[in-house]
């Protein structure tokens, strides 16, 4: 039952989170370090050649550099509200020395701190992993102040 929790929050998540969360992964591997060594040379070569070059090239030269920084931001962001059209309205999660206690408005679940594979900590959010794949997101308008001290908690169940 979620009634004696020791965190407990509602909240529901949102395609802004999914899409911060990529945004997130994306930069922080290799793919995203190719990304902006791309959108540095397209730069580059559109103030190098911009007065040289016909219109045509200078649609091209601005295409370059807002593939990276405007249309993947994006793709990203409209495949995060596909995302969102399958995950439950409102989420009820709560944290106590049990583990991880899941409710919406059509089920119930709950998971064992051995089960929990993974945390992470971002600049927006906090992220527990349930599998390589699934976990929970909650977000600093979610945890608010409290956001190290859960951090702290959940890392301490994690490592028992």
């Amino acid at each position: 039952m979620i009634c004696d929790m020791k965190y407990k929050f509602n909240y529901k998540t949102t395609a802004f989170d999914i899409w911060q969360l990529s945004m997130y992964s994306m930069y922080s591997s290799i793919v995203g370090v190719c990304n902006i060594i791309f959108t540095a040379m397209m730069v580059s070569l559109t103030v190098k050649f911009w007065g040289h070059v016909n219109n045509l090239l200078r649609i091209l030269l601005i295409i370059g550099i807002c593939l990276f920084t405007v249309i993947q931001p994006l793709v990203v962001y409209f495949r995060a509200k596909r995302q969102i059209a399958r995950i439950s309205d409102v989420m009820e999660i709560g944290f106590d020395d049990d583990g991880i206690h899941i409710k919406t408005e059509k089920q119930s679940s709950d998971l064992a701190w051995n089960t929990v594979i993974g945390i992470s900590k971002k600049p927006g959010m906090i992220l527990i992993f349930s599998t390589n794949k699934h976990g929970f997101i909650l977000n600093n308008r979610v945890l608010g102040k409290q956001k190290e001290d859960f951090y702290s908690y959940v890392i301490s169940k994690i490592q028992k």
